[in-house]
Order: C-alpha cells, then sequence, then structure tokens
C-alpha cells in the first residue's frame, strides 16, 4: 500500500519536473527567438528577455539536475570501474553518499541565500523579480536531489 503511493508521488513529481523544464525553456527559446526577429528585422531590443533566459538557465539546470539524478544520467567518470568492474557497486554507494552531503549543502547555504535576499528585498534589474525567487530553487531543489538520490540507493540496494 504504501509502496503504491510512494510510486503515485513518484510519478506526480517525475511529470511536474519534466513539463516545467518544457515549459520554461520553451518560453525562453520563444523570448529569444523574437529578440532576434526584432533586434536584426527591426532594430529594436527587448531588454527584459536576456534576463528571463539567464533565470530559465538557472532553474532549467537545478530542475534538470534532479531529473538526471532519478534517470541515472549524471555525468560520470567510470575508469576505475571498466578496470575493475567488482568495485562497482562500492564506488556507486560512494557517488551516491557524496551527492546526499552535496544536496544537503545545497539545502543549508541554498537556504541562507533565499534568506539574505529576502531580507534585503533585491529585485531582479529590468523584470523587477524578486530575487528570493530566483533563489529559492536551490534549497528546494537540494531537496528533491537528496530524495531522488535515495530513491536510487534503494533501488540499487532492491536490485541486489
Amino acid at each position: 500500500m504504501l509502496g503504491k503511493i510512494l510510486k503515485k508521488i513518484d510519478t506526480v513529481v517525475s511529470n511536474i519536473e519534466e513539463w516545467l523544464l518544457f515549459v520554461i525553456v520553451i518560453a525562453a527559446l520563444l523570448s529569444l527567438f523574437a529578440n532576434v526577429v526584432l533586434r536584426y528585422g527591426f532594430n529594436y531590443t527587448l531588454a527584459w528577455s536576456e534576463e528571463l533566459v539567464r533565470i530559465v538557465i538557472i532553474y532549467s539546470t537545478f530542475v534538470g539536475a534532479s531529473v538526471a539524478v532519478k534517470q541515472r544520467a549524471m555525468i560520470k567518470i567510470d575508469a576505475i570501474v571498466q578496470i575493475f568492474p567488482k568495485l562497482k557497486s562500492g564506488l556507486t554507494f560512494y557517488s551516491n553518499i557524496l551527492m546526499l552531503i552535496f544536496a544537503g549543502m545545497m539545502v543549508y547555504y541554498g537556504y541562507q541565500m533565499t534568506h539574505l535576499q529576502f531580507l534585503t528585498s533585491q529585485k531582479t534589474i529590468i523584470m523587477q523579480i524578486p530575487l528570493v525567487i530566483v533563489y529559492s530553487i536551490m534549497p528546494v531543489m537540494g531537496v528533491m536531489l537528496f530524495i531522488r538520490t535515495v530513491q536510487v540507493m534503494v533501488q540499487d540496494f532492491r536490485n541486489r
């Protein structure tokens, strides 16, 4: 029963992550396309377009990291595993522990940075988006990275 509920939550969260990536990248592409057409066709520039793309790159990087951990698509150097195949499970476990530490650091330091932006009430220059919104992705995705890494570790343990 609990397994079915967790599986359903995982499916919903995965769909949200993938659709969020799709929507924000499409928004960036459309704004960049419009900016290029206006710049070279009409000698007019959208000032907010580049700022939007910068924010989208930040969001897509962090959300994409969570998706990559779940799909086991993180960049790895596996020369040692190819030389010594018996070390694969140990090195995978070690890299997952390092990922959990990294996720914890993202939550801790991301919260501190977000809190600082909240206290200073800074906004982006052109679009006037509160920077707390931009910085808040870091602790949220740190939690998601932690959860996704634990999921991968549990799957590895069950497969053994």
